[in-house]
């Protein structure tokens, strides 16, 4: 046998190798991914439902469930209000003040740092059932907030009826502030510093510093966190549910909320999962956004 046919099947057989090794990953994806992103897929085409008359025979509807959603206002209602939701929470409070905490603490020594960091990163790591509830807590009428202003002699305010949508915004800006915080402060510090001691020389201004040396330097860091950030934010159920539980009336009704209603209050399972592709397509038609943006 010769040696260019002992290479070739030495190769063979290693990649034949590590196609055995990828099996199990294979199949995990297959099953708890690709299976029921498929069922979900198939479902949206029917009545599926948990009572009533459509519960006892599982029929194929066509496109009657995506007729229905677009004819729906409360689905007009529910996508502006992620939009809302999301651009508030996410792309403009999550990234501006992860970042802004990121660049005060830079220079800090690590005693400083490593106490504001603590002090942020205990709204990350609480539990999101349980960070509604303080959030509850301290917006609720005789909530915390609410007491302070009544200490000053200010008027108490309604919180949660008069401004639901800022209150389950701020909820999820200290809930998740942290994971931005820790991305910029790792893409900060490696920041060389020689740079910016070269611009300070020149006599830039720590503006132009800031603005011309290092939003350049972790644009594609800023562009990641973005995306993650943005799809989290996406899917955030929990913190919504139990501080308002969508309402008053739809003022805070969001895709997840909305789903869940159609789906397991109102027991229309097919109505349901037709909602929640809607909510994966914007999920897709934002990463491909930002994939494209880093690309760029």
């Amino acid at each position: 046998m010769s040696s260019m046919a002992v290479q070739n099947l030495y190769r063979k057989k290693r990649t034949s190798s590590w196609f055995y090794f990828l099996l199990p990953s294979i199949a995990i994806m297959l099953v708890f991914f690709i299976y029921p992103i498929l069922l979900t897929f198939y479902y949206s085409f029917t009545n599926l439902a948990l009572t009533g008359e459509a519960a006892k025979e599982l029929k194929f509807t066509g496109f009657d469930n995506y007729v229905r959603m677009f004819q729906d206002p409360t689905v007009r209602i529910s996508i502006w209000n992620t939009l809302v939701f999301l651009i508030g929470s996410a792309v403009i409070g999550q990234q501006v003040l992860g970042f802004l905490i990121a660049l005060l603490m830079k220079h800090k020594n690590k005693h400083f740092r490593r106490v504001i960091g603590t002090i942020v990163l205990a709204g990350w790591v609480t539990p999101e059932i349980v960070c509604a509830l303080c959030l509850y807590s301290f917006f609720g009428d005789e909530g915390t907030l609410n007491a302070i202003l009544a200490f000053f002699g200010i008027p108490v305010v309604a919180w949660l009826y008069t401004v639901p949508m800022i209150t389950i915004i701020l909820a999820n800006i200290w809930h998740g502030t942290a994971f931005s915080m820790l991305v910029f402060q790792a893409a900060l510090d490696d920041v060389p510093a020689e740079i910016e001691e070269a611009a300070v020389v020149d006599g830039a201004s720590r503006w132009q510093i800031l603005t011309r040396i290092i939003l350049p330097l972790i644009k594609g860091t800023l562009t990641t966190n973005m995306m993650l950030v943005t799809l989290q934010t996406l899917g955030v159920f929990g913190l919504i549910y139990a501080m308002t539980g969508g309402g008053p009336g739809t003022s805070t009704t969001t895709l997840p909320i909305f789903m869940y209603n159609q789906a397991f209050v109102n027991y229309q399972l097919g109505y349901g999962t037709a909602i929640s592709l809607l909510l994966l397509l914007l999920g897709i038609i934002l990463s491909l956004f930002y994939i494209r943006a880093m690309k760029e």
